[in-house]
């Protein structure tokens, strides 16, 4: 059982990575209407899609415009996008 911190937590990153690909492919962010609430539903991470799943359902019940993302695949994390460093001495 996963503790109420770490699904925001997960949440968070996902939603900040689809934020990131909405910024590079703004055509998926016009199909998206203005009132309706983002519901991400990662396919690589089982139990963090079933509780947002659940929750747009929830959303929905309530009578809410709910648009689901289905999140196919999400690459590695870098921690630096640096590449081919040289140390020099300083004397």
């Amino acid at each position: 059982m996963v503790k109420g911190k770490e699904i925001i937590e997960r949440n968070i990153e996902l939603s900040a990575e689809f934020s990131r690909y909405i910024f590079e492919h703004p055509e998926i962010e016009e199909k998206i209407p203005v009132d309706a609430e983002i519901v991400l539903l990662p396919e690589f991470d089982r139990e963090l899609k079933e509780l947002n799943l659940k929750l747009g359902k929830e959303m929905e019940s309530k009578g809410e415009k709910v648009v689901y993302v289905v999140i196919k695949d999400i690459r590695p994390k870098v921690l630096s996008r640096i590449e081919n460093v040289e140390l020099e001495s300083v004397t």
